[in-house]
């Protein structure tokens, strides 16, 4: 297989000018307010803004939105449905971006997923892990640990974790880059995203390599780049009320 160089790009939060921008004036403002509260939120935690990547979630919208977001300097963006993100994807290919797959992954699509998703952050289970296997380039992946007492939800168990990462390190086609946590509604995020901390280590100490996190969304993103969050999910915040899905 044939893996995809993985740079991190210049952080997605700090666009060169806003000025240069013909796009919807909203989307700007939104933009702009979201790239101030993480700058800010960096400086609190004592952090290098330039060290966390911003990952803008298009779910819903159309493909126009996302040449919105590049044009305001977005370079990472997310989907997670494969049956709106295949064709969305073809029709920006045309754009230096790197595509994330953040939902729930059905392992009869992880092929499919893999052919155009450069960075899955929902392995969860082991026939998943199986599934990739089989892709014909190298996929980066995060493992998604289920913070919840829910089987339904995604993300693996934390006493499960080892054994799962042992299966990404054996897997050729994939290279783990850390842990993806979703906070739970009934709990602080602080409190859950320090838990993720405590099942990081874990993971460390099978993968020393794998030091990114996945977490925070538009409402918990603060919380999140506190105790060191690399990659934000940044959905509704940035690109407004989602459209019905068709």
């Amino acid at each position: 297989y044939s893996r995809p160089k993985w740079t991190r790009r210049p952080n997605s939060t700090c666009p060169t000018s806003y000025a240069k921008s013909v796009v919807d004036s909203a989307l700007a403002d939104r933009y702009r307010g979201v790239t101030e509260a993480i700058e800010e939120a960096a400086t609190k935690a004592g952090r290098n803004v330039g060290d966390i990547t911003t990952v803008v979630v298009t779910k819903f919208h159309p493909a126009q939105l996302v040449r919105d977001l590049f044009e305001l300097g977005v370079r990472h963006v997310g989907e997670s449905r494969h049956q709106e993100a295949e064709p969305k994807h073809a029709e920006l290919v045309d754009l230096d971006l790197t595509w994330h797959f953040v939902g729930q992954l059905q392992s009869n699509k992880a092929v499919a997923v893999s052919t155009y998703c450069d960075v899955i952050h929902s392995v969860d289970r082991s026939s998943l892990v199986s599934k990739l296997a089989q892709a014909s380039r190298g996929v980066d992946v995060f493992i998604e640990l289920n913070l919840t007492d829910d089987p339904g939800r995604g993300g693996v168990w934390p006493d499960e974790l080892t054994e799962l990462v042992e299966q990404v390190l054996a897997t050729p086609t994939l290279t783990l880059r850390g842990l993806m946590a979703v906070a739970p509604q009934d709990e602080q995020p602080a409190k859950a995203f320090e838990r993720v901390l405590g099942y990081r280590e874990t993971l460390l100490s099978v993968s020393p390599q794998s030091t990114d996190l996945s977490l925070g969304m538009s409402g918990d993103f603060a919380e999140a780049i506190a105790v060191g969050a690399t990659h934000l999910r940044i959905g509704t915040a940035i690109t407004g009320k989602r459209p019905t899905p068709a």
